[in-house]
């Protein structure tokens, strides 16, 4: 499958199946961040804005190439982000190049899968008030869980716990509520947003926020299948 540079209008293209690793290394080069701290959004939405196909989950949405960017997303992040909800409801596997940053109240991350060698650690992060139960619930996932001093998490505090911790490129994938609430926090620098040709009934809206967010295009690829890779720059 050929996928195609837009912008910058290189229009350099790369077989994604022909070679995987230039074609990585191709992905990589794109999707790289210079920037010594850098806050990004990753999702992918149909046409019609939902984040998710058919069975529920954005696996039935999701692409060739678009796993290749979320790698190369991975790769260039210290931590990704992700609310348990979504853990729950993606059967989500604990990243191999990127610790995995859990936003809960409950500590539940049933359906969370765990490679056969953890190599990066797992973070909860939750209101100080709930880090007793929920250190109680993931004691079998030897994860490290992070107070907050607030009963709702914000954006902010999540991203200064993880800098804390030496985390400093950071990736949030969702699901929407935890997107929404990054996006108005205007804590985002970059998103990256795949768009996927498929008109799907919205239950879910990938990012409902209620103000513009001002952007500016800073990538811009396309494939065969249709699919749409954008990377759109806070203003």
């Amino acid at each position: 499958m050929i996928v195609t540079e837009l912008s910058p209008r290189t229009l350099d293209t790369i077989d994604i199946d022909d070679d995987r690793d230039a074609a990585r290394a191709w992905v990589a080069a794109r999707y790289g961040s210079a920037d010594p701290d850098s806050v990004r959004l990753n999702m992918i939405t149909s046409l019609t804005g939902s984040a998710v196909g058919a069975d529920g989950t954005s696996e039935t949405l999701t692409g060739g190439a678009d796993r290749l960017i979320l790698s190369a997303i991975r790769g260039a992040a210290d931590a990704v982000i992700v609310g348990a909800q979504t853990v729950r409801a993606e059967g989500y596997l604990l990243p191999r190049s990127a610790a995995l940053a859990v936003v809960t109240r409950s500590g539940s991350l049933e359906g969370l899968r765990m490679p056969d060698e953890v190599d990066q650690p797992l973070i909860v992060l939750c209101p100080a008030s709930r880090t007793e139960h929920v250190e109680a619930t993931v004691a079998h996932l030897s994860a490290q869980v992070v107070g907050l001093p607030t009963d709702e998490p914000t954006p902010a505090l999540v991203v200064g716990a993880l800098r804390d911790l030496g985390l400093r490129h950071l990736v949030c994938e969702g699901g929407p509520s935890l997107a929404r609430q990054f996006a108005e926090s205007r804590i985002i620098d970059e998103y990256c947003i795949t768009v996927a040709p498929a008109l799907t009934p919205v239950e879910h809206p990938f990012l409902s926020i209620h103000d513009a967010v001002e952007t500016e295009l800073a990538g811009h690829l396309v494939d065969e299948e249709g699919f749409t890779y954008l990377r759109l720059r806070a203003r």
